[in-house]
């Protein structure tokens, strides 16, 4: 039976979130994997742009799995002349689901320095009903407040910071009763469950019958993670999350096999292996679709011309781009799917 470390996939996980990488902030992040690998005892090779592919080994018919390392945030647009900052996001991160976090902004030079993202008036005591009531635009009424004592845009420019600086917010990990909860569960926790069956492929000497890459993409959340891949890959899969809804199928405790997302239906040979595979395996499993707003790197990866089948799997997860939440349970289901696939 195969078994899930549960001890090395959260500590996995909580070391990915500890590392800020809005998308475009790649460095730190591939770093860690490419430590991580190394220490695994993985080869693998760099993208230009930024990624990892590590190599597992195998011959033939080459599988590609990826999970993205990138996360949501923000980008300074312009230095106010108050000292404040108003900020663009990148990716797909709405002004409802940020107001009031914590912050820290990257400077060109590689200083860090900390704030919070606010309403503008910013206190209900002191705000019209008018203006309380509306909700937040990053174009119109929130903004980023500096944790220093800056009245004006020189005052900020004085500490390094200028208009493109990264500002990413603080993931808030917490775990209760098997329910996991932070930012950047997407796609943070795939990258962790993919490491856990990469540890379990190594620690037990097993040869996969095929190829297998395993690729950490940097560019998911603006739509260009994988366009790149080896040009030997024949399937492709995907692990990211799976948006629980009123309309949804997936379950914070189960993994769901994607049928269809936003711009076109998963492959469906493979996506059919995938289910058979779940149903011999005992995996708790939900099929699902997923629009009008949800795609994955295959989808990028299909886009750029890639004569591929693909496919994706993931754990179902609570208020997507948010403050997200999903369970062990599903974790543990994405995992067991996961290896099942490349064992069978």
């Amino acid at each position: 039976m195969v078994q899930f470390d549960e001890k090395y996939f959260l500590a996995q996980l909580q070391n990915l979130l500890n590392i800020d990488s809005t998308t475009g902030q790649f460095r730190a992040i591939q770093n860690y994997i490419e430590d991580e690998l190394d220490r695994l005892g993985f080869s693998y090779t760099e993208t230009h742009k930024g990624g990892v592919i590590a190599d597992f080994g195998g011959e033939g018919n080459a599988l590609l799995i990826t999970a993205h390392v990138d996360d949501i945030g923000l980008m300074v647009r312009h230095i106010n002349a108050d000292g404040t900052l108003n900020v663009t996001p990148i990716g797909g991160l709405y002004p409802f689901y940020c107001v009031t976090e914590n912050v820290r902004i990257y400077t060109h030079s590689g200083k860090v320095i900390t704030g919070s993202i606010c309403r503008n008036p910013n206190s209900i005591h002191v705000t019209e009903e008018e203006l309380r009531d509306t909700a937040p635009d990053y174009r119109k009424n929130v903004c980023v407040v500096i944790d220093a004592p800056v009245k004006s845009a020189d005052a900020v420019r004085a500490l390094g910071i200028e208009t493109g600086d990264f500002i990413a917010l603080e993931p808030r990990f917490r775990m209760e009763n098997g329910y996991i909860k932070s930012r950047f569960i997407d796609d943070k926790a795939a990258v962790a469950i993919k490491l856990a069956a990469m540890k379990y492929i190594k620690d037990n000497g097993i040869v996969l019958s095929r190829k297998v890459y395993a690729y950490f993409a940097m560019y998911e959340e603006i739509g260009h993670g994988t366009t790149f891949m080896p040009e030997d890959v024949k399937d492709y899969l995907a692990i990211d999350i799976a948006p629980t809804g009123p309309d949804q199928n997936s379950d914070e405790t189960k993994v769901t096999i994607f049928c269809a997302d936003t711009r076109f239906p998963y492959h469906a040979e493979l996506t059919n292996e995938l289910h058979d595979i779940a149903e011999k395996a005992g995996v708790d499993y939900v099929m699902d679709i997923f629009t009008p707003h949800y795609g994955t790197d295959g989808d990028a990866s299909v886009a750029a011309g890639y004569d591929i089948r693909h496919a994706a799997i993931g754990f179902g997860t609570l208020n997507s781009h948010g403050y997200e939440r999903t369970h062990i349970d599903g974790i543990r289901n994405t995992y067991k799917l996961l290896l099942a696939y490349l064992l069978k």
